[in-house]
């Protein structure tokens, strides 16, 4: 077992408490302290940080707790840190809206489609809803520019879509955040190799970010960030304006009313 869960559980007898007890002083269900404690469930922030109250242990279990997160995508975790210190990201996704400016509901609506069970889901959710707090909430924001496929924009359940569409509305109008739609007679473009991000750091370094169905990949070799600035310059003069992005965004909100 991890350190995370056998500190867990070992604080949990030392404090003379059971499973129901710790739950119920975290609000948290006792399966879900089973969980903790055998390494199949990892506490999120929140619950981390209660941890740490109740058993006064500073912040050990938040920080044991985001390590934990971390080390279950390795391959995440150079990433997640360019994410959180670059100064632009500039993100082109033909299918999917960008994770960074996915609402709670669509989150929740694409991992419904998978296999996964509800508190995997659950955790998958909140995890993403720290990663986009930790990015877009920092005190000097980074600049976010979306491009995104009308198509992506057109499929998921009416209710759904209609609330990211009015998600995205909302984040558009933040000064550092762009968002522009690719329309889907654009016809050939480079784009269509798949989806990608390019960072761009305070060091002068850029890399970029590939997904793909298994796992992502983290790519900062000249010739790879290149290929990625020529995909981004091919879908970047054939996106609509940002005003125009927006209307058509207003429309397709409106013709789900």
């Amino acid at each position: 077992m991890s350190e995370l869960s056998v500190e867990i559980r070992r604080l949990r007898i030392a404090g003379g408490m059971n499973q129901s007890q710790l739950g119920a002083a975290l609000r948290v269900s006792k399966s879900l302290i089973a969980g903790f404690e055998s390494g199949r469930h990892i506490p999120q922030a929140d619950t981390a940080t209660n941890l740490d109250r109740v058993f006064g242990t500073d912040d050990k279990f938040a920080k044991l707790s985001a390590e934990a997160r971390e080390d279950r995508y390795p391959w995440m975790r150079p990433w997640v840190e360019h994410e959180r210190r670059a100064l632009l990201l500039r993100t082109f996704q033909p299918l999917l809206v960008p994770g960074l400016l996915q609402s709670e509901g669509y989150m929740r609506a694409v991992l419904a489609t998978s296999t996964m069970n509800d508190g995997r889901i659950d955790e998958l959710v909140r995890t993403r809803l720290e990663r986009q707090a930790a990015t877009l909430g920092r005190d000097n924001p980074v600049v976010i520019s979306a491009i995104v496929n009308e198509f992506a924009l057109s499929r998921g359940p009416r209710e759904v879509m209609t609330k990211q569409l009015g998600h995205l509305v909302e984040l558009g109008h933040r000064p550092s955040v762009k968002i522009r739609v690719l329309p889907d007679d654009a016809g050939l473009h480079l784009g269509l190799g798949g989806a990608f991000v390019l960072a761009s750091l305070p060091d002068g370094r850029r890399c970029g970010y590939l997904d793909n169905q298994l796992k992502g990949t983290v790519v900062s070799s000249h010739g790879d960030v290149t290929e990625l600035e020529l995909a981004w310059e091919s879908v970047d003069g054939l996106a609509l304006p940002v005003v125009q992005s927006r209307d058509l965004m207003l429309r397709m909100i409106d013709e789900r009313k």
